[in-house]
This record gives C-alpha cells, structure tokens and sequence, in this order.
C-alpha cells in the first residue's frame, strides 16, 4: 500500500478506521476524512435527469432548485486524494457479491446515489434489474452478478405489534438472518430515534422484561446500538461479509452552528463551509455511535461521514423536494455520492 502514483498517495487502510482493532498507516498519514471541500467544475459525477432511481423528495434539480453550486464541490482531503469513481472498476472488484444497505432514508439516499453512479457510467446495454420486496429493494447488474439492495429498517432493533400497541424492543433483532446473507453491509440509524407524535412508529418501549412509555432517547439509541453491536459479534462471519456503520448524518436547521445566528434552516444556503472545521462541533448522537463501536470484537469499519456532511449545510433539498423544508436529507446528485466514493475506495 504505500508508494505514490503520479504524485498521488492511495491509502486504503487508513481510510476506515477499524475501530475495533489497531490501525496501520500507509503513506503519510493519509486520512480521506480530514480536508475541506474544493470548488470543481468537472463535477457532478452524473446527470441527475438520466438516473431513474432517485426518489422525488431527494431530486433537488426536478423540482426547481436554482442554484447548482452545491453539484461542483468536491471533496479533497488534507494528505492525498480521494479517487474518482469508476463503476466498471467497482463492479469488477464486486463480482458475484450481495451489497446491501441497511437503515433508514438516509440510507436509501446513499442507495439512490450509488446507483446512479453505477447506472449512468455503464453502457446503454447493460443488464440491470430492480425488485423491491417487502423491506427491501435490489438492483441486480447481471453482466457482474453485483446485487446492491437497501432493506429498511429505522431503528435497526424491531418494532413488534402486540396486543398492547406497537413495541420497540431495544433488545432484540429479528432480521438478521436476511442481512448476514450479504457479502457487504453498510449499516445506519439515528433520524428516527427522536419522532414524536404521529411520526413515532412505536406506542411502547422494551427492554428485557421492562416495558414502559418513553425513555431518554438518547439512552434508548445507545441500548440499540449495544444490541446490533452484539448481533454483529455472535451472527456475522467477518471472513465473509465485511461490515460498516456510517456515521451519523447531520441536519442544518440551527444557524449558530455555522455562525449564522437566527438561521433556522438550510434554505438559503449555497456553499459549502470554508475550511475543515464545523463551529457546532460533533453531535453527541456520533460521539455515542464511536463508543459502541469501539466495543466490537469483529472487525467493523466507519464510514466516517458525518464531519464532512457537516460543513455541506448547502446541499440538502430544503424546500426544493416537492414535499416540504427538507434540511435533513441531500439531494441526488449532490454530498451521498461522496459517501460512496469513500465506500468505493475502501472496498476496491
């Protein structure tokens, strides 16, 4: 690993922290999650209107964002260079594999992204087939054998219906024999865990024996994290599937955060923050994410998005997303396919 090309330092180890065990580094302390984001006009990656995944609330372009500054920054970090996407590269180096991300609708941004990628970088000829069932929506490029499916699942533990209400068990995982099938698992929760009112999924909440109304939220999150992290340690065989949480995706509806007090939302911003450093700091939900990683045992990398995220209060769909202010999601094109370039990176 080591050694540059034309100057450029490729360092995949360094890239994902294993958080479980000890890093080695290559090059000079190459790490793709420190830099800043660089104004780039051979971006996007793809145009958004030939991409036919894309789920209305994300498709900024469609429903009349004007200013497309946020589609030409690219990330760079501090000591290297992040490579650019090559699908066919991707897709060669996936042969035969089931990649499936598993999560909430930041999840299924990321999903949407990655196909977009593969999809419009691919000759018009290529084989590509789309099921969804039940939970879980696949995309199978058959001239790779390459399946990418995304399963939803808001809070990774489950929700059962009882004769009481709906239960969210913070203990227990029933879908786990339908993810351990996967080679790659890309894992995410966190935007549901403070719903409320008729946006809450679940009436009670469970762990052992003790069920109850409401908890610290942020407590309950911990609890769940702790059951995932446990499943991960007792049912996943890490030499075959190779497993990721990314880190927590952050919203911009405060203004102080970046300096702008009285600010309440992302809707009329159109550049990403100067620099590496986000003036809110990093959210205690990711800092509780860190934690719970830090205690598996099996080999399980971050996808270590959410400090670059935060300096990209420009490019979610805000009001543009025909549904309403969306300061929570990203647009597609726009900051997921980051994400999965460092996700490529990794995994190619």
């Amino acid at each position: 690993m080591g050694g540059g090309i034309g100057g450029r330092c490729w360092c995949t180890i360094i890239l994902f922290a294993l958080v479980s065990g000890p890093i080695s580094y290559a090059c000079d302390a190459c790490d793709l999650y420190q830099g800043r984001w660089v104004y780039d006009e051979s971006y996007p990656l793809y145009d958004s209107s030939k991409c036919p995944h894309i789920r209305r609330e994300f498709d900024c372009i469609k429903y009349g964002r004007p200013n497309l500054n946020y589609l030409k920054f690219r990330w760079q970090p501090t000591n290297c260079n992040l490579p650019r996407f090559n699908a066919k590269e991707f897709l060669t180096k996936m042969s035969g594999k089931k990649i499936m991300f598993i999560g909430d609708s930041v999840s299924e941004n990321q999903w949407q992204s990655m196909m977009c990628l593969l999809r419009t970088s691919l000759p018009p000829q290529s084989i590509i087939n789309e099921q969804t069932v039940n939970s879980t929506t696949t995309a199978t490029f058959e001239d790779y054998g390459v399946s990418i499916s995304v399963f939803l699942s808001h809070y990774l533990v489950d929700i059962v219906e009882e004769k009481i209400g709906r239960v969210l068990k913070l203990d227990s995982i029933s879908n786990g024999d339908v993810w351990k099938e996967n080679d790659v698992l890309i894992f995410n929760t966190w935007l549901w865990w403070y719903r409320r009112g008729e946006k809450q999924p679940w009436d009670y909440i469970q762990i052992g024996t003790n069920i109850m109304r409401d908890m610290d939220r942020m407590v309950a999150f911990q609890e769940g994290l702790n059951t995932w992290a446990n499943w991960v340690n007792t049912e996943i065989d890490t030499e075959k599937t190779t497993v990721f949480f990314q880190g927590v995706s952050p919203p911009h509806y405060n203004g102080l955060e970046w300096n702008e007090p009285g600010v309440t939302n992302c809707a009329k911003e159109t550049l990403p923050m100067n620099g590496s450093t986000y003036p809110g700091g990093v959210p205690r939900a990711e800092m509780v994410v860190e934690q719970v990683l830090s205690g598996i045992t099996k080999p399980v990398s971050l996808l270590n998005i959410t400090r670059l995220s935060q300096l990209r209060k420009d490019a979610h769909p805000g009001r543009f997303n025909n549904f309403g202010m969306d300061c929570t999601h990203w647009c597609v094109a726009g900051l997921p396919d980051t994400w999965n370039l460092l996700l490529s990176a990794a995994l190619v």
